[in-house]
């Protein structure tokens, strides 16, 4: 399943990061559609709000359908034929949505025939291994990343060179209040048989009887984002064969810090050596992650040093409460990350 995600990017990157050709073969970055609205957040849970992407046709009839825009939607899908007048109401949980009932249950049977499929962006999503001693470890797992991913280019580049965002399938619907008003926009993940990279994670849980372990449906290249996204051309049952589980992706161990939902620093998505106190070991897949942390701290969600919580790390025991998150990291990445690296080279 997918119950935590991570999206840090400030919403112009996250605008350019989601750049692609149309119908016509023209460069073009999706418009935002309400992005006053869009927070960043290393740490994001159902019934929080997410960037999605889905179809310009879906807001403007006579748009054509290979146009994009991005939108910031809530998690956790409310059915359009919801008749409650508080959405909060809703009797069962649909933040995740399995692929293999997706067409069975009414909640999402509507939605998907009418071709509302969009995107659901974020830098990665959080997992948890059971122990054999009872707590639980969180892994963080995303696209694997090129070493120019902490190079996020300037603003006229074609090509986005930042961080590659993690891609995945999800359906969307539209509510109206009965008694009107705002129209609520809201959405599921679809989930997949988890792929054999991380079904290790969840093999406790799968021995335990609790059913095959899920992750996301990952759509994994602009072919795959076209066709999901363009409903006018590409037919449900057409759409439905890239809903398959993907083996490339990478994770790494993160500090239980990401455990509670108010922590909302880097320090979530930092990688961390299981055992080890005080050294991380750079592998391939989290130097990348390291490198990026340190260098795309512009347009974080803790940017001002009012709006930091008051946290503790088990990597920094007393931090200066005149730094900002950011200070913080790279302190830290500054004592860890640089040995690790000069053993490499040893």
């Amino acid at each position: 399943m997918c119950g935590r995600t991570a999206c840090s990017l400030g919403a112009d990157k996250l605008r350019r990061a989601c750049a692609y050709r149309d119908r016509r073969g023209r460069h073009q970055k999706p418009e935002w559609v309400r992005a006053e609205r869009y927070q960043p957040s290393y740490n994001k849970g159902p019934q929080s709000s997410g960037p999605v992407l889905l179809s310009r046709r879906h807001l403007h009839q006579d748009a054509d359908s290979s146009e994009r825009v991005l939108m910031d939607m809530r998690w956790g899908l409310v059915p359009s034929w919801f008749k409650n007048d508080d959405p909060s109401k809703l009797q069962f949980n649909t933040s995740n949505c399995r692929s293999d009932t997706m067409l069975k249950k009414s909640s999402y049977k509507g939605a998907l025939l009418k071709g509302k499929r969009c995107v659901v962006l974020a830098d990665g999503f959080y997992e948890w291994q059971q122990q054999q001693s009872g707590g639980k470890q969180p892994y963080f797992i995303y696209f694997p990343q090129t070493k120019d991913a902490m190079d996020e280019g300037k603003e006229g580049d074609e090509e986005w060179k930042g961080w590659r965002l993690l891609t995945m399938a999800g359906i969307f619907d539209c509510w109206e209040p009965p008694a009107g008003g705002e129209m609520l926009y809201t959405y599921t993940i679809i989930t997949v048989d988890a792929s054999k990279n991380v079904s290790f994670i969840h093999h406790r849980q799968v021995r335990a009887g609790k059913g095959p372990a899920e992750m996301p449906a990952i759509l994994d290249g602009d072919e795959a984002i076209r066709k999901w996204l363009d409903f006018a051309e590409v037919p449900t049952q057409e759409a439905i064969k890239l809903i398959q589980p993907t083996e490339n992706i990478v994770f790494h161990p993160v500090s239980t810090f990401v455990n509670s939902i108010r922590n909302n620093t880097p320090e979530c998505v930092t990688p961390i050596e299981l055992g080890a106190k005080k050294e991380v070991k750079t592998t391939p897949s989290n130097k990348v992650m390291l490198d990026w942390l340190k260098n795309s701290q512009e347009g974080s969600p803790q940017k001002k040093e009012n709006d930091l919580p008051k946290w503790k790390s088990q990597f920094i025991h007393s931090p200066s409460p005149k730094k900002t998150s950011a200070d913080v990291l790279q302190q830290w990445l500054g004592k860890q990350a640089e040995p690790a690296a000069k053993k490499r080279k040893a």
